[in-house]
C-alpha cells in the first residue's frame, strides 16, 4: 500500500493527465476507497492546489485550468526523504517503471540549492543496496537520522553511537562509521566498533543517537558492506553454521539461496561456496534436502551427518514402494 505522501503525489499525476475524474475512477486507478480520494483531495486543497469538483452521478473533479501549480519548498530532510524515496523506486520498479522515478531525481537535483544538491551527492556513496531482497516491512527510520548516519561516513570521523540492541540493552560506543546498506526491508549502518576492533553492523531504527568526533575514522581495509550485512542476517540469529559447496555458478546460487539466507562467494566459474546458519543440524539437513539440488557440506560433520541419516530414512520409506493399481482398472492373468 502506498504510504500517504506517495499516493497525493499519484492523486496529483493522475488529476493532470486528463481534464476530469469521477471519484469512482481515482479510486479505482489508486486502489483506494471513493472516502480515502475525498480525504486526499481536501488535503490537496489545503496544500494550495485549486481542485474543482462537480456534483451529480457524472461529476468529478478537476484541475482548474490555468491554475498555478503551488512552489515545493523542501528542507534537507524533505529532501533526502524524496532524494532516497525516488532512488529507491528506479532500484525496485516501485512505480511501475524505473525511468520516471531517475527523471524525477535528475529534474530534483538541478532545482536544489547546491549545498542540499552535494550533500545527496555524498549520501549514495554512502548507500548500498543488497540484492535480491524486497518487501518493506522494517522499522521506520526518521529521514534526519538517515542524513546524520551519511554525513558520518562522508566526513571519515569517529563517533559516539548510542544503540539499543534486540534484547532492549543500550549501550554507547565509539565507532568508524563506513556505509549504509538497504536491504530493501530494513537500513543498516556499517562502522567499526573501535573498542573490539571489529566491523559491526547496527540496525538504523535502533540507533538512538550518533555524536561525531574530531578524531579521525579508521576504515583501513573495510568489509564488503553488502556481503557483511548479508552474511550477519544468514547466520547471525542461528546457534549453527554450516558450509555448503554448490556446483552452480554465484547467479544461479543466488537464485536458489537468497543472500539474506546465505553467504555465497564463488570457488571458480561454474561453483560456489554458501555458509548458512541454522537452529540445529537435523534443521539445516531438512532444509538443504529442500533445495532439490545436488550439494555437498564440507563442514561441519554433524550437518554432514544428519543429511545422511535424512537421506537414508527417506530412502527406506520408499524402497519397494510398488505403485497402486489406478481405481477403474482390473487385473486379469492368463492361463
Amino acid at each position: 500500500m502506498l504510504s500517504s505522501s506517495a499516493r497525493l503525489l499519484r492523486l496529483l499525476s493522475l488529476l493532470s493527465s486528463r481534464p476530469s475524474w469521477t471519484c469512482a475512477e481515482l479510486a479505482e486507478r489508486m486502489e483506494v476507497t471513493d472516502r480515502t480520494v475525498r480525504r486526499d483531495i481536501a488535503r490537496l486543497r489545503d496544500l494550495g492546489y485549486s481542485v474543482d469538483s462537480e456534483a451529480g452521478p457524472w461529476g468529478g473533479y478537476r484541475l482548474r485550468a490555468g491554475s498555478r501549480v503551488p512552489p515545493l519548498i523542501l528542507d534537507d530532510e524533505e529532501a533526502l526523504a524524496v532524494a532516497v524515496g525516488l532512488r529507491e523506486a528506479a532500484l525496485s520498479d516501485a512505480l511501475g517503471g524505473d525511468q520516471a522515478a531517475l527523471s524525477a531525481l535528475l529534474k530534483l537535483r538541478q532545482v536544489l540549492p547546491r549545498h542540499i544538491a552535494d550533500r545527496l551527492g555524498d549520501l549514495d556513496d554512502a548507500f548500498v543496496r543488497l540484492p535480491g531482497t524486497g518487501g518493506a516491512d522494517g522499522q521506520q527510520v526518521r529521514p534526519g537520522l538517515l542524513l546524520e548516519l551519511a554525513d558520518a561516513c562522508r566526513q571519515g570521523r569517529r563517533a559516539r553511537l548510542s544503540y539499543t540492541d534486540g534484547e532492549g540493552r543500550a549501550t554507547v560506543r565509539e565507532v568508524d562509521p563506513y556505509r549504509l546498506v538497504h536491504t530493501g526491508r530494513r537500513w543498516y549502518f556499517v562502522a567499526r566498533d573501535v573498542n573490539r576492533a571489529q566491523w559491526r553492523t547496527f540496525r538504523a531504527d535502533r540507533v538512538d543517537r550518533l555524536q561525531p568526533t574530531a578524531h579521525p575514522a579508521d576504515v583501513t581495509d573495510p568489509p564488503d558492506p553488502a556481503q557483511l550485512v548479508s552474511r550477519n542476517i544468514a547466520n547471525g540469529p542461528y546457534p549453527l553454521s554450516a558450509t555448503i559447496r554448490l556446483p552452480l555458478p554465484m547467479s544461479e546460487a543466488l537464485r536458489l539461496i537468497p543472500p539474506t539466507v546465505g553467504t555465497h562467494r564463488p570457488d571458480g566459474p561454474d561453483v560456489t561456496l554458501v555458509d548458512i546458519g541454522g537452529p540445529d543440524p537435523a534443521g539445516l539437513a531438512r532444509y538443504l534436502l529442500s533445495l532439490g539440488t545436488p550439494l555437498r557440506i564440507l563442514e561441519p560433520d554433524s550437518v554432514r551427518q544428519a543429511l545422511v541419516r535424512r537421506a537414508l530414512e527417506l530412502a527406506g520409506e520408499n524402497a519397494g514402494v510398488a505403485h497402486a493399481p489406478r481405481r477403474g482398472c482390473t487385473s486379469t492373468t492368463r492361463s
